[in-house]
């Protein structure tokens, strides 16, 4: 069983794979690794069950697995799990999620 697997995130966390930025230019030039930028956009891998307000009652996370989402430039907790490096950031603190937008 792999470690993300056996990862559960508490509460409002979320576990995000970031994305990784492209190695070669559309014309074929490979860029070294001092260049790419980090990039702001991941995958959600796990979620935690949600916040617990004042009441006792649990807030649910705007996210599901599966989610592409645009994260912010600093912020979260980088994580290695399966020489994999994921991120490990509150619901709040996401800034939108990707949708696919059907035309009609």
């Amino acid at each position: 069983m792999s470690a993300v697997k056996q990862f559960i995130p508490l509460f409002d966390r979320i576990l995000v794979s970031r994305a990784v930025a492209a190695a070669k230019t559309k014309g074929g030039i490979m860029l070294p690794e001092s260049s790419q930028k980090k990039m702001n956009e991941g995958v959600v891998v796990s979620c935690g069950p949600g916040a617990v307000d004042a009441d006792g009652e649990v807030i649910p996370v705007s996210v599901s697995v599966g989610d592409k989402v645009l994260l912010p430039e600093y912020g979260g907790t980088k994580l290695n799990l399966d020489d994999e490096e994921y991120l490990l950031i509150r619901d709040s603190e996401i800034l939108g999620k990707f949708v696919k937008v059907t035309s009609e």
